[in-house]
């Protein structure tokens, strides 16, 4: 394995990482699909952001993806509950609209000049980042990706470790917490800002459509196989480091992309986890038949 390679699998694996901690609170609030939401609705962000900058590295992109993903959760949470509409409907509704706004914003402001468009936003490719590799006299400090990745990653591990407490008392008490005074607003919309900031950091790499993906198979795994939340981080990091290495190497192999290959391997594990438990609970019920 070249240095190219272990460039693109740190990439890769930072992006798994942050993707399934912060998807494990998602599945436990079946706040998936707001996620989903999420990775679609930053795109105006993004636009308005380069439109603003002309420049992808910039500032802004993180608070136009920040303040859009925040903007797309106070929408469905006011169309819920507010107007009392479902929350599925809701939900696309938001993201639906608020995508095609971004569509249209890059049609009519970017003339087609920026290196932006939607198959960008959508898929990314990993294969490429090796490419923009940040050397400074003479040393290799890695990517421009893995760089950017990097200080999203350890963001998230810190709001996981300090604000600990407050996330788990909110993904299976809500009106618990509340009751003990705890301001559950300020971690729901700190939470899914988090959320839109990590999405949008990724979509360079492997697109909204893939950080779906590692937002949710992993952490949906480890939901069937452990009862507590820490085991729970754990083991949903453990399997998308497992389908990011095993997603990489079989990409090469069938030479196809490697960001859907990472999300298809994290799927076949999940069905073969599927597959345990239920012979799991069958070979239990013959014990106890016996």
């Amino acid at each position: 394995m070249g240095i190219n390679d272990l460039l693109t699998l740190i990439t890769a694996l930072l992006i798994a990482w942050s993707c399934s901690l912060l998807g494990c609170f998602l599945v436990l609030r079946k706040a998936v699909m707001v996620g989903d939401a999420i990775s679609h609705s930053v795109l105006p962000g993004i636009v308005i952001a380069y439109l603003v900058s002309s420049n992808f590295n910039s500032v802004f992109m993180l608070i136009g993806a920040a303040f859009f993903g925040v903007f797309t959760t106070v929408i469905i949470d006011f169309f819920h509950k507010k107007l009392k509409l479902q929350e599925d409907a809701s939900i696309g509704i938001t993201f639906t609209w608020l995508f095609a706004l971004g569509v249209i914003l890059i049609a009519l402001f970017t003339d087609g000049n920026a290196d932006l468009d939607q198959d960008c936003v959508l898929f990314g490719e990993l294969g490429t980042t090796f490419l923009d590799k940040v050397i400074y006299n003479g040393r290799l400090f890695g990517t421009r990706s893995m760089l950017m990745i990097l200080p999203v990653f350890i963001l998230v591990v810190l709001f996981v470790v300090v604000g600990f407490k407050g996330l788990q008392i909110l993904s299976f008490h809500e009106e618990f917490a509340k009751s003990k005074g705890i301001n559950v607003n300020f971690w729901h919309y700190s939470f899914m800002a988090l959320v839109s900031i990590t999405t949008v950091m990724s979509f360079e790499s492997v697109g909204a459509v893939l950080v779906v993906g590692l937002l949710v198979i992993p952490p949906a795994t480890s939901y069937l196989l452990v009862e507590r939340l820490i085991p729970m981080l754990w083991l949903s990091c453990l399997v998308s480091t497992i389908s990011s290495l095993l997603g990489y190497f079989a990409s090469i192999y069938f030479d196809v992309s490697i960001s859907s290959m990472i999300v298809v391997t994290s799927g076949a594990i999940f069905i073969l986890v599927i597959i345990y438990t239920k012979l799991k609970i069958a070979f239990r019920k013959k014990i106890v038949n016996l």
